[in-house]
């Protein structure tokens, strides 16, 4: 029988805020420094996910730490303008306070980013920490992040925690650190597409996640 978990560790971009443009633009920003093919949001969709000390080399060879302060510096030109919530966010990080669910951030974003966006959005003090790219020995779909994010709540990764992230490095990252994976996005998984770690819950939109935790916050002999 399902049972609320107690705690839930959040991915941040495209699972509480609408970050896609911003990443969109920052990465062609860099692209047009080096002379290089812009993506469409299709391709950003498809290849955003890993940190930059995990997937720059990969793209930009030897100079990989010019293109991380390329990129690092267009962030930081946009991302604030660009930040807001996805639909239902603040509703369902408020519905998990009230039902007493520790909640943490663990992105790929750099953490002095993540924790700026929080703070302008007030979030700050629902979050029992906000771990970033570089803030552990290494990023999502390692371990060491999640462990972090739970470091003095009292909670071990396992099968009372969720991960919940909109993709597949977040769904690594739940099954690498034995937590429960739980994919936020509006489409569902393709076939194939998650075959060494399925989600053990699709949800559509924080809406959905917000009535399930309503769900099985109810006792069965209530139902």
């Amino acid at each position: 029988m399902s049972q609320l978990p107690r705690a839930i560790v959040f991915d941040w971009d495209n699972t509480l805020v609408d970050s896609w443009v911003c990443i969109q633009e920052s990465y062609n920003m860099t692209f047009r420094h080096f002379g290089m093919a812009e993506w469409d949001m299709e391709q950003t969709q498809t290849n955003v996910a890993a940190s930059m000390r995990d997937s720059f080399p990969q793209m930009f060879g030897d100079r990989w730490t010019e293109a991380r302060d390329v990129f690092t510096r267009s962030f930081e030109s946009i991302h604030l303008s660009h930040l807001k919530p996805l639909p239902g966010a603040p509703e369902l990080l408020a519905a998990l306070r009230a039902h007493g669910i520790h909640i943490a951030v663990v992105s790929n974003k750099r953490g002095t980013f993540l924790r700026k966006e929080a703070e302008v959005l007030g979030w700050t003090g629902l979050f029992g920490a906000l771990i970033g790219a570089n803030d552990a020995e290494a990023d999502k779909p390692a371990p060491a992040p999640v462990h972090l994010a739970l470091n003095g709540s009292g909670i071990t990764p396992g099968g009372e925690v969720w991960f919940a992230g909109d993709s597949h490095v977040d769904l690594q990252c739940a099954v690498n650190s034995g937590c429960v994976p739980v994919l936020v996005r509006p489409e569902p998984p393709r076939p194939g597409e998650f075959i060494s770690h399925p989600p053990t819950y699709h949800l559509e939109n924080c809406a959905a996640m917000t009535a399930l935790v309503r769900e099985l916050a109810v006792p069965m002999s209530t139902i």
